[in-house]
């Protein structure tokens, strides 16, 4: 078996898909990223058994389909430095002997029969379709992967949940402390479906999903999705079971409205931040006359800090408390130059979206509330 690619297009292919490998496998194959060539094209394909990733790569000069696994590690670190130039592999069929041949050099190392490699059910029978742009992904997805739950008991809550209709795609994820919703509305399907896509796939298709203009193909049914996404291709199980109704516990009557300016906002609350109670990390904020202050404090090392911000509030007076490092969770993840904070009172989430929305979206962010020490 052999073939002759691009050092970089293998390196970089490499690297991306080695991404879904577990530092720890037990089964020593999935540390390796199985090559398989067909004619001209070579499928580089890697899994952690739950997650599989592929993708295609021009080869020239080929002698003999074949099937071989290699070390993930060993390639990555081998081909790291090598300059782009046609890099030869020459594999033995059946010692599995990898030599590789560069301009300058080579090396050789012992691969292994790639048939233990987990298989893809080709057959699989996904029953929905769904065609995404580029954007509607990657805004999604970098939206809602930092509000994920780690909830053992209700794994549900791990994932993100994609609510299909026929008129718009909302995608939300929750923790149980702040609940992210991102709904696009002009993403047109035939479908009234839903699935809950896990954490790691998700983190992995955001990272690849192309930034240029085009779509992303999703087909799943019950239990497993299919994601091509720009030259990979991503299988995945999917999270079973009922999302919760997330319409429910979204705020509708906050009264009170206030808009920050965004920037000020995060750097503010980072400053404050420091010298909160290490054990809740609550921060007081109090909205007044065109005003917040923000305020934090720790009994325990008799810290405190106070720092207040202009913004746009004419309502009654009100405080509310919430955790600092959730409010900077939040504050990060919205885009805009103002920020819109909609509230009722101390014990009910807090409403944070951007005051202006992008066309054709609305992405809105619940914040559990803290209880004031007042």
């Amino acid at each position: 078996m052999r073939f002759t690619v691009s050092s970089k297009d293998l390196f970089t292919r490499l690297q991306t898909i080695s991404r879904v490998i577990n530092s720890k496998n037990s089964i020593s194959i999935l540390e390796s990223i199985l090559f398989t060539l067909r004619g001209s094209q070579l499928e580089l394909r890697a899994s952690d058994n739950e997650n599989t990733v592929t993708t295609l790569i021009d080869a020239s000069e080929t002698e003999t389909d074949g099937m071989f696994a290699a070390n993930a590690k060993t390639l990555i670190e081998a081909l790291k430095e090598v300059p782009e130039q046609p890099i030869t592999f020459d594999v033995n069929d059946e010692t599995f002997m990898i030599e590789v041949k560069y301009l300058n050099g080579h090396y050789n190392f012992i691969g292994q029969d790639g048939a233990p490699f987990p298989a893809l059910d080709e057959d699989e029978p996904y029953t929905s379709r769904l065609e995404i742009s580029n954007k509607v992904v990657t805004n999604g997805l970098a939206s809602t992967l930092f509000a994920i739950g780690e909830d053992e008991i209700r794994p549900i809550m791990n994932g993100i949940y994609f609510d299909v209709s026929p008129e718009n795609l909302v995608m939300v994820s929750s923790d149980g402390h702040k609940l992210v919703r991102h709904n696009f509305m002009n993403v047109a399907t035939n479908l009234t479906s839903s699935f809950v896509l896990p954490k790691k796939p998700a983190n992995f298709i955001k990272g690849i999903a192309p930034k240029e203009e085009g779509v992303t193909t999703i087909e799943f049914n019950d239990k497993k999705a299919k994601i091509v996404s720009g030259i990979y291709c991503v299988t995945c199980s999917l999270i079973e079971g009922r999302y919760p109704n997330y319409n429910s516990v979204i705020p509708q009557d906050n009264p009170f409205v206030a808009t920050v300016d965004h920037m000020a906002f995060i750097s503010a609350v980072r400053r404050v931040l420091v010298f909160a109670s290490e054990s809740n990390g609550l921060i007081s904020l109090h909205f007044e006359n065109n005003m917040l202050t923000l305020s934090a404090n720790d009994i325990e090392f008799s810290t405190n800090a106070e720092e207040k911000i202009m913004c746009d509030y004419n309502g009654t007076p009100i405080s509310i408390g919430f955790s600092g490092p959730f409010m900077l969770d939040v504050l990060n993840n919205l885009k805009g130059e103002n920020i819109c904070v909609k509230l009722a009172d101390p014990s009910r989430a807090g409403v944070i979206s951007p005051d202006v929305q992008e066309e054709n979206e609305e992405v809105l962010m619940i914040l559990m509330p803290l209880m004031l020490n007042d």
